[in-house]
């Protein structure tokens, strides 16, 4: 009777894992045992180690990968949001273009309180390759918002290609943009990768 209990438990502990992960979003899993750290020696291997405990998330701080295209930013921060995962941690994962039409969309609509709400139940939020595009007024000011809701309430992991000093080519405006690293950058954790452009073995 026992073992057919635990063997419940365990089916629906599993059950429950793999609905997190597919309710995540991510487009491609990845796993920190398929990351060649050796390829992007900047990046500090026992600070991602670290990390995948997910005692950042119940501490409600962030995480910030920055540094040159290709050098695997997409591939650690996915891994580690595939941890937190596993972990029981509700995630969610965006591209910040994709995360900007959705949030521009929503007001068009009149439904950014209701999606806003949606968002603030997540544990995690990863917002992919910010800084490739730059974003309307409005869309800027709408991600300033989302990020700004999260603020010591869920943590946020962002990748990106730009330097700090350079975030405001893509949000257009030095106050807003300055306020937006205030509360990222405030109990934060940066992965710097800088390198050649990194390439997963087959």
């Amino acid at each position: 009777m026992c073992t057919l209990l635990e063997q419940e438990v365990l089916t629906r502990d599993e059950n429950s894992r793999r609905l997190r992960i597919k309710q995540a979003g991510f487009p491609v899993l990845k796993t920190l045992e398929g990351f060649d750290f050796n390829a992007i020696p900047s990046l500090n291997k026992q600070k991602v180690l670290a990390l995948s405990r997910c005692e950042y998330i119940r501490a409600k701080e962030n995480v910030i990968a920055i540094g040159s295209v290709g050098t695997g930013k997409s591939h650690i921060c996915s891994a580690l949001a595939l941890c937190a995962c596993q972990m029981g941690c509700r995630v969610r994962f965006y591209t910040a273009p994709g995360l900007v039409t959705e949030l521009l969309q929503a007001q068009r609509e009149h439904r950014l309180n209701k999606f806003e709400k949606r968002w603030l139940n997540y544990d995690l939020v990863l917002i992919d390759e910010l800084g490739y595009v730059p974003y309307t007024k409005e869309g800027a000011e709408l991600l300033f918002r989302f990020v700004a809701s999260r603020y010591e309430r869920g943590s946020v992991m962002i990748t990106t290609n730009l330097e700090f000093a350079n975030w405001t080519q893509v949000f257009g405006d030095e106050m807003l943009t300055t306020a937006l690293l205030d509360r990222l950058t405030h109990r934060c954790h940066i992965l710097v990768m800088n390198g050649e452009s990194y390439i997963i073995p087959l």
